[in-house]
């Protein structure tokens, strides 16, 4: 059987269900392709009471761990909620069609907790996925998908790349927006939402490039046309160091 597992946003996250889930598991899994953890790998087995071995996306795209599920069972460890990467519902997929027996625990993830700027979920257009540029490319198709969701006045969540450093995410920003002739006016920054290190900033381009410290995981978010509370709220953020 396998255990697609959520683990929520910090080291605590897991749920009972998930602790229950590991504990019937031969094999078991981390995944650590999608996210620059907010804690060390000891910290989690502590939480859970187990080993686990840490696998990148090639082992999980090639699954290799369904096939393990067929004789025993194994759970892969995704942090946030499970099923936000294709790549996870993809292994659910295989598992219907060789008939193997499988169970997702879902938890928090980074959609729940941008609940916590103060913008209104629903008022959320299409995930962005930000990208770390190399000498020879600069993908900015990201902001397409900005462009879409300020043609309805949905705000845009962007999810920065592993590894990609806070201001070179903001250079990469800036120039994105100015070749898709984008105006950036104030944007959020979440820093490890869900942790005790979760802090959250509202302030224009120029504002951020002279802040310094920004903790991964993070994330940007570009507002669009602000409802009176969300504009109240977020400018409760205005002032955070």
């Amino acid at each position: 059987m396998l255990y697609l597992i959520g683990i929520g946003l910090n080291e605590r996250g897991i749920s009972k269900e998930g602790l229950d889930a590991i504990a019937k598991c031969k094999r078991i899994y981390l995944e650590n392709y999608t996210v620059d953890f907010p804690y060390t790998e000891h910290q989690l087995e502590e939480m859970i009471g187990k080993k686990f071995k840490i696998v990148d996306r090639k082992t999980v795209e090639n699954l290799s761990i369904v096939d393990e599920a067929q004789k025993l069972n194994v759970a892969l460890l995704v942090y946030g909620s499970p099923l936000s990467a294709t790549t996870h519902i993809t292994l659910i997929n295989e598992c219907r069609i060789s008939g193997i027996k499988y169970r997702v625990v879902y938890s928090a993830s980074i959609f729940d907790a941008v609940a916590e700027t103060g913008l209104q979920q629903y008022k959320f257009g299409k995930v962005a996925s930000m990208p770390s540029w190399q000498k020879s490319f600069e993908p900015d198709s990201f902001m397409e998908i900005v462009k879409q969701n300020l043609s309805i006045d949905a705000h845009s969540l962007i999810l920065v790349d592993i590894g990609l450093e806070f201001k070179k995410a903001l250079n990469q920003l800036k120039t994105a927006a100015k070749n898709h002739k984008i105006e950036l006016k104030k944007l959020v920054v979440c820093q490890q939402l869900g942790t005790k290190n979760r802090k959250i900033m509202y302030r224009t381009l120029e504002e951020m490039n002279y802040y310094e410290g920004v903790l991964k995981p993070y994330c940007i978010i570009l507002p669009a046309k602000l409802h009176f509370v969300e504009k109240e709220v977020l400018e409760g953020f205005s002032k955070n160091k």
